[in-house]
């Protein structure tokens, strides 16, 4: 059974730093591209970063230089190291896995990020 388990959010303060962790688990099938995204109340929900599983990343304008994507194969874990954060950045984070082979995208089940002024 697929699971992605996040961890990492909460409450912090304007300037503060948080580090967003997701393991995934339940398939042995390779890891293709991982990724982040948020959904604020009455927003859409966007892709914050991406990486692939050669390490190429990409992020929306609004948190470059702030944040930073990473995984660790080995692990099956994709983090989010979130600088510098402003209370727009205030959302739900969730974390996103591709596997090609299945032709599916799996999603973790979100995790409250709350930046107060």
């Amino acid at each position: 059974q697929v699971q992605l388990v996040e961890s990492g959010g909460g409450l912090v303060q304007v300037g503060g730093s948080l580090r967003l962790s997701c393991a995934f688990s339940g398939s042995t099938f390779s890891i293709n591209d991982m990724g982040w995204y948020r959904q604020a109340p009455g927003k859409e929900r966007e892709l914050v970063a991406g990486i692939t599983s050669s390490g190429t990343t990409n992020y929306v304008d609004s948190v470059k230089g702030r944040f930073t994507i990473s995984r660790d194969n080995a692990k099956s874990t994709v983090y989010l190291q979130m600088n510098s954060l402003k209370p727009e950045d205030t959302a739900v984070y969730y974390c996103n896995v591709r596997l090609y082979a299945l032709k599916r995208s799996y999603w973790g089940q979100g995790t409250q990020v709350t930046v107060s002024s």
